[in-house]
């Protein structure tokens, strides 16, 4: 199983593109993990939040293969507590061997049409996040979720 990080648009804040990397760097210690970062687009002033949302969408779709299990981050979806997470992924690796794929959307979210690819949504708080935090906050929980479930001293509880 692998597990890819696919966001809309670079990390372009320094403090937020280190502590991706940080913990991008721990992941693949415990499992193949890939940031894939799809470019802004070009020329959005002269278009409307759900063509924008559409042209995003479909180039988040050219990068999810069939056999990929899709979970999006996003405000309406599922909130876990670190262990339930862990779980979760602890879960999948047992019973699938689907590569997992996390995406992070632009700022004013998904396409109907990757909504209707997802197979689960996930929320990381009710509060709202700039998505270029997200990012790093994500990729920080996903590291602690290995480390829950290698039995590792990071997380307390």
């Amino acid at each position: 199983m692998n597990i890819t990080l696919l966001t809309v648009g670079k990390t372009d804040v320094k403090w937020v593109r280190e502590g991706l990397e940080l913990y991008a760097s721990r992941l693949v210690h415990y499992v193949p993990f890939q940031l894939l970062e799809l470019p802004e687009l070009k020329n959005v002033s002269a278009l409307s939040q759900e063509q924008i949302k559409s042209k995003e969408g479909a180039a988040i779709l050219k990068k999810i293969k069939s056999g990929d299990e899709v979970l999006l981050l996003d405000e309406h979806g599922r909130e876990y507590r670190s262990l339930e997470f862990a779980e979760m992924i602890r879960s999948h690796m047992t019973r699938s061997s689907r590569d997992l794929v996390f995406v992070i959307g632009g700022a004013y979210g998904f396409s109907p049409e990757v909504y209707a690819r997802a197979d689960g949504k996930i929320s990381l708080s009710r509060m709202t996040f700039s998505h270029q935090m997200v990012r790093t906050i994500f990729a920080e929980q996903l590291y602690r979720a290995f480390t829950i479930i290698k039995g590792e001293p990071y997380h307390h509880e």
